[in-house]
């Protein structure tokens, strides 16, 4: 078998990476149109244009694919909101800005969010559990807890529990995701707007 370090073994690793990223985007789009529940992977192969068997291929199953999904989508958002909450000086700007920013996201890819939903909503465990229960993963909450610690060493922000904070505050971006959800002509800028401002008046230094 040829390595993946020779050039030919690069090719197949790029190959390898756009088809499951064609899978994945695929799964969003089927998701959001016919909901988790009617979406198996026979239909979403038919979204893709491929075979069952390919996806078989490159995922173990739909509970791999459902959790690629999402970590596509967390990385996303990530490598689009980050580069503008650290071009920031002001960290209280940086907190405004994180927030407006995972909101504009949710704005351009709608369908993105709309299948993140479903999977949160239906997605079970082999125990018949929601598999995304609430908890975050870690790589959600640190980038958060190093805003704050920054805000704390420059003075701008009051001693917390950077935990605490971060959790509230994703709580509370979630929650905001899901009343747009189930209200689609609600303002979702204005909502970030003023979420941001509740955020940073309740750890802004005296």
């Amino acid at each position: 078998m040829r390595s993946k370090n020779e050039p030919g073994g690069q090719k197949r690793s790029f190959i390898e990476r756009a088809r499951r990223a064609q899978i994945i985007d695929a799964a969003v789009r089927t998701i959001a149109e016919v909901g988790y529940p009617n979406a198996s992977l026979a239909r979403i192969a038919r979204t893709a244009q491929v075979s069952k068997g390919v996806i078989s291929y490159h995922f173990d199953g739909k509970d791999e694919l459902m959790d690629q999904v999402v970590i596509s989508v967390y990385t996303q958002i990530g490598e689009e909101v980050a580069p503008r909450v650290l071009a920031e000086q002001n960290m209280e700007r940086a907190l405004r800005t994180h927030v407006r920013g995972v909101a504009e996201y949710a704005l351009a890819h709608r369908e993105r969010m709309t299948a993140l939903s479903q999977i949160f909503r239906h997605f079970r465990d082999a125990q018949g559990a929601p598999r995304f229960d609430g908890s975050q993963p870690e790589a959600i909450y640190q980038p958060m807890e190093e805003l704050y610690r920054a805000g704390q060493r420059s003075g701008e922000f009051r001693d917390f529990d950077v935990r605490v904070m971060a959790v509230s505050q994703q709580a509370t971006i979630d929650a905001m995701f899901e009343y747009w959800r189930t209200h689609p002509d609600h303002d979702l800028l204005a909502h970030a707007d003023e979420l941001g401002e509740l955020l940073v008046r309740a750890i802004r230094a005296p």
